[in-house]
């Protein structure tokens, strides 16, 4: 009688799921990799070491805290918890107080106390829930405006110092960073839990907690883990955070939690719980942060924050209104791989990066500098280079023309990569079928033994030899 159940909740969690196909990232991969391209053509100084780093050191705790906020949502009941932001503020502004006090100094005991602040609000937050019976959206608003008043009491105004260890964490001037450890640490960390039982209980119990408890599932004690994890990572977020801005705010924090549900809702997670994952929450906040610095290459004067909440607000409507297509897609579409998809992508999005951060015109480089000002007559301008088609392109000099001839056969292994993985994934998809797996894997062979005779042999991708050898100069 009760594998019953267990059968209807595991289905419902799969369909909440979205099979292994996922569907649900489609949106957000698409997303990411738009604004990733028209970044790069707006400043192609995003790509370089110091443009990463930085962009790590202001994401990172906008994805902890989209991290925090989906441990929760999974849960189900609707628990969106609108106090992360406050929460995040709190840890932040106490924690500067207690270093300016000389009470906490240890790095060691830096990181403990901002865990274990936040995850003894989260439990505090699921024994009210869980016990008292109080709706979780009441109990998060309660909070939001409770924290957010104590933070002004204990920091009036921005200020303090931070830790001295954290003094070089908000340069962002190389990609590799303790910021960069503490965001892959907690991203392996999600991933591994992602492997338990635990897990599945919880994506169970946000999908259907009737079904459930039914199958044995303690729900109690899977909320209070889940509120626990959400605060854990709340901490971490608040050490970036603090990382962030060297200093204490009592007010910025509190941004943090729209902006984080935004991002959640964005990387396709159901705030009725049951569905999320750690690579959308990534998604979600990067295309957040994204946004935000597309619109800051632009100059909209004083409305420059209402331009970025519009942007916020309408690239989320359109997100929504563009996941109520996804059945239909799924209809057609029974075998979506989300890392499939995204390799494609990150080819024409690599394509696009190389042409903005490489390709110039030698006709916008200006010459050095000399500090000697020598006044020439004005030569007249050529009308050839005057006037300028749209679509044209300047000729390629010697060196570009070799770095496209050594750049030829990357181009050609990465196609490849790409057509063996698609028809590697239709073999494994159709291995049922004894017609089609010959084929593919015939094709697949021909494919690779073709690129490894283009490569060996020459073809459109081999280097040219066009200049006159040692004999030839002397006759």
């Amino acid at each position: 009688m009760s594998d019953a159940p267990a059968n209807v909740g595991l289905d419902s969690v799969r369909l909440a799921q979205g099979g292994r196909a996922n569907p649900f990232l489609l949106v957000p991969i698409t997303l990411f990799f738009l604004l990733l391209g028209l970044a790069v053509l707006r400043s192609p100084s995003l790509m370089s070491s110091a443009g990463i780093g930085s962009a790590i050191i202001v994401a990172t705790p906008l994805i902890l805290a989209t991290y925090a906020l989906m441990a929760s949502v999974i849960s189900g009941r609707g628990t969106v918890d609108l106090s992360i932001g406050p929460l995040i503020g709190f840890i932040n502004v106490t924690l500067i107080q207690l270093y300016g006090a000389g009470i906490l100094t240890n790095p060691i005991a830096i990181f403990a106390y901002a865990i274990f602040i936040g995850a003894l609000y989260q439990f505090l937050f699921s024994l009210i829930v869980i016990y008292i019976r109080v709706q979780p959206i009441i109990v998060s608003l309660s909070g939001y405006l409770a924290l957010s008043g104590i933070n002004l009491v204990i920091l009036p105004r921005p200020g303090g110092v931070a830790p001295q260890f954290m003094a070089d964490w908000g340069l962002g001037t190389s990609i590799f960073s303790p910021v960069f450890a503490i965001l892959v640490i907690a991203s392996i960390a999600w991933l591994l839990f992602t492997r338990t039982a635990f897990y599945t209980h919880l994506r169970l119990m946000g999908s259907d907690e009737r079904a459930a408890y039914t199958s044995g599932v303690p729900i109690y004690v899977v909320r209070i883990g889940a509120h626990l994890i959400s605060g854990a990572f709340a901490g971490l977020a608040a050490i970036t955070f603090t990382g962030l801005i060297s200093s204490g705010d009592p007010s910025q924090g509190t941004t943090y939690t729209l902006i984080a549900v935004t991002a959640l809702v964005l990387g396709g997670a159901s705030l009725a719980g049951g569905r999320g994952g750690v690579f959308g929450s990534f998604l979600g906040a990067s295309n957040l942060y994204l946004i935000t610095f597309v619109l800051a290459t632009f100059n909209f004067g004083a409305v420059q924050s209402f331009v970025t909440n519009l942007a916020y607000g309408s690239i989320l409507v359109i997100s929504l209104l563009l996941t109520l297509i996804i059945p239909f897609i799924q209809r057609h579409i029974n075998n979506f791989s989300p890392l499939l998809y995204f390799i494609g992508l990150g080819v024409v999005a690599m394509g696009v990066i190389l042409h903005a951060t490489n390709d110039r015109d030698p006709r916008t480089r200006t010459a050095p500098v000399d500090d000697t000002v020598v006044m020439q007559p004005i030569a007249p301008i050529a009308l050839e280079e005057l006037y300028v088609g749209p679509l044209e392109v300047a000729a390629p000099t010697a060196m570009e023309e070799e770095l496209r001839q050594e750049a030829g056969p990357l181009v050609l292994v990465a196609l490849l990569l790409i057509a063996i993985a698609v028809f590697v994934r239709i073999a494994v998809y159709q291995s049922n079928r004894r017609t089609i797996a010959p084929a593919v894997a015939v094709v697949v062979a021909a494919l690779v033994l073709f690129g490894a005779y283009l490569m060996r042999a020459g073809g459109p991708f081999a280097p040219n030899n066009s200049e006159p050898t040692a004999t030839e100069e002397s006759r």
